[in-house]
């Protein structure tokens, strides 16, 4: 009895077995019949896909030659150049990778791999708005051109030459040595002033003449003197103009323009003027006062020193003034 339990047993295991084979082979020969029916998609695929890659290669390299000769006045854009073309590979072959997909009948595939891409980079702009904020602004300030490497710039509270431009920040180097390094979105965000974009610089010289001299006098002058400096750019006449009434002087501005490519081509202009000036008014009999101050001593005011002393008993020495 016993072993008639055991043989109906071991009867059943092997038909159990025989069926899982049974089965699994079945569903390898669907695998295999479902792999001969979708190969020449699969081998469409597989060509769209090296087609897209060489494509893709061609078009970035069009692009980029393309655009690299329409940015060779600026060095900087060669950056954007290199990611517009990148841009432009990854897009195609995107393309021609969904293409693929399409064929093989895996356009869910396809919804998913978009959703999911749209997700992540969503995600990805929340979690870097700043580095992302900064690398739009390289691309745009690229573009627009505000500033070349080697010019001077003034921006945010600083002034230097500018000695790299990259995708995410600009670097100056400071007349003191420091260097500054902006990220773009400020800059491009906040004015530039940019003093090497037209080649020449105007020099504003303000100066003084006492209250006792010929105006018309000391203009002619300042002018003169001015006029005589080796780097005053030609072209432009040298400019005065008296511009208030001062505590101890007539102040006045004399205004001349010079070639600009470096700081010091704006200061030694300006220095060499301040020397002139002085020359000439010194050999024209020119005064330039020193501040003047008037000592009050009453409380009501209008009693200088010297009835101070004379109602005191006092002296008044040589040298004793009502001023200094």
């Amino acid at each position: 009895m016993q072993t008639d339990t055991t043989v109906v047993a071991v009867d059943t295991t092997a038909q159990t077995v025989g069926a899982a084979a049974s089965g699994a082979l079945g569903t390898l020969r669907e695998w295999l019949d479902g792999f001969f029916e979708l190969l020449p998609n699969l081998v469409l695929a597989v060509l769209i896909v090296i087609a897209a890659a060489f494509v893709a290669r061609l078009v970035r390299n069009v692009v980029a030659s393309v655009l690299h000769r329409a940015a060779d006045r600026a060095p900087q854009t060669k950056n954007v150049v290199e990611l517009l073309a990148t841009i432009v590979y990854i897009a195609v072959l995107a393309a021609g990778t969904f293409i693929a997909l399409s064929v093989l009948k895996l356009d869910g595939v396809v919804t998913t791999l978009l959703a999911g891409a749209g997700v992540v980079g969503l995600a990805l702009g929340f979690a870097f708005q700043d580095i992302a904020s900064n690398f739009i602004a390289g691309i745009l300030m690229a573009i627009r051109n505000p500033f070349l490497v080697g010019e001077i710039i003034e921006t945010n509270g600083f002034t230097g030459t500018v000695r790299e431009i990259s995708l995410r920040s600009t670097v100056l180097d400071t007349f003191q040595g420091q260097k500054v390094i902006l990220p773009n979105a400020k800059v491009f965000g906040d004015p530039i002033v940019n003093y090497s974009a037209r080649g020449e610089r105007r020099v504003d010289l303000a100066c003084g003449v006492g209250y006792g001299d010929d105006l018309g006098h000391a203009q002619r002058v300042a002018v003169a003197a001015v006029e005589g400096l080796e780097m005053r750019k030609d072209g432009k006449p040298v400019q005065l103009y008296y511009t208030e009434f001062g505590d101890s002087s007539i102040n006045f501005v004399v205004r001349f323009w010079v070639d600009f490519m470096r700081q010091t081509d704006f200061l030694e202009a300006q220095s060499e003027a301040i020397k002139a000036v002085k020359a000439a008014f010194d050999g024209h009999g020119v005064t330039i006062p020193f501040p003047i101050r008037t000592l009050d001593f009453d409380p009501n005011g209008g009693v200088d020193l010297r009835a101070v002393l004379k109602g005191s008993g006092g002296e008044l020495t040589a040298g004793g003034a009502d001023g200094e």
